[in-house]
């Protein structure tokens, strides 16, 4: 089964899928041997990987890279970040493609004027509604697999308020999209509403200390989202166990101690999959059988 195939079962499921952000390789191995059903590549974290705020800095090829890195990288599905589709609808065609080509099972793409910015910053812009719906509509059109999923993204709830987020919402998926993501609901009250109001699966973003409020994944399933995801979690993780890490060696001037130690041998094991494994034995001495 390809993976655009696994996540259309995936979200068809009661069950919530709950989708951890990677930002590279080792994120998303991390997050598949913890076993989650799928990956998420967060826009935000890939931006800051190559040194960039998340302003709408990062070009299609790289976001689309990316992309295609992590989906190489594991077994289940990967959904990614796409921007604003990186221009008008003919860029939005070309994202599709290009994701799709790269293993990738689906996207979002958003309503914001480029370049965009994080959904829980401020001073964020939107695009007239007719102009998104036609994006919508032409990446829907580019893709090849019916079952690689498109999101549609609006950032309308902070800009035009919440009904004109939801109106979008519905607008985008009678244009064909398969999700809707309205982004940065700021109270329980407003997070309920959208599955209620939006006619079809929706998407939710738990931002740690973002605008939306952390709910436990019963809730937001009991809301009636399909897919929770958390760009954030193992890039602040991240971060701090690098500080902790960095400041407590210059501290001893020593190696620190890690709480849960791993070896060199232990780390590239945690990384083995198929092609890491196909490698390795191409890298072995060949054995001569008759002098082995």
């Amino acid at each position: 089964m390809n993976v655009c195939t696994a996540f259309r079962q995936l979200i068809e499921k009661p069950e919530l899928v709950v989708a951890p952000g990677a930002f590279e390789c080792i994120t998303a191995r991390f997050i598949e041997q913890a076993g989650y059903p799928a990956v998420y590549m967060s826009g935000a974290a890939t931006a800051a990987t190559l040194g960039y705020p998340d302003y709408g800095l990062t070009t299609l090829t790289e976001m689309a890279d990316n992309a295609g890195r992590i989906a190489g990288a594991v077994d289940i599905p990967v959904i990614a970040d796409a921007d604003t589709g990186f221009g008008n609808r003919m860029n939005a065609a070309r994202t599709v493609m290009e994701y799709e080509r790269r293993g990738v099972a689906g996207l979002h793409i958003e309503d914001q004027k480029f370049p965009k910015r994080c959904g829980h910053l401020e001073g964020k812009e939107i695009v007239p509604l007719a102009e998104f719906v036609d994006k919508i509509r032409a990446a829907c059109d580019a893709r090849v697999n019916r079952d690689f999923t498109i999101i549609a993204r609006t950032d309308a709830r902070s800009v035009l308020g919440l009904n004109a987020a939801i109106d979008r919402a519905n607008a985008a998926l009678s244009a064909g999209a398969d999700m809707a993501f309205v982004e940065a609901p700021q109270t329980l009250e407003e997070m309920a509403q959208i599955p209620s109001r939006v006619e079809g699966p929706c998407m939710l973003n738990l931002v740690w200390k973002g605008k939306t409020p952390d709910v436990p994944f019963a809730k937001a399933q009991e809301m009636g989202y399909r897919l929770l995801i958390l760009p954030s979690l193992l890039f602040k993780s991240m971060m701090a166990a690098c500080d902790k890490a960095l400041h407590e060696t210059v501290s001893l001037g020593r190696h620190a101690e890690l709480e849960t130690p791993i070896t060199p041998q232990a780390g590239f094991d945690r990384l083995g999959g198929l092609q890491w494994d196909r490698i390795s034995q191409a890298a072995s001495p060949i054995q001569d059988d008759d002098h082995g």
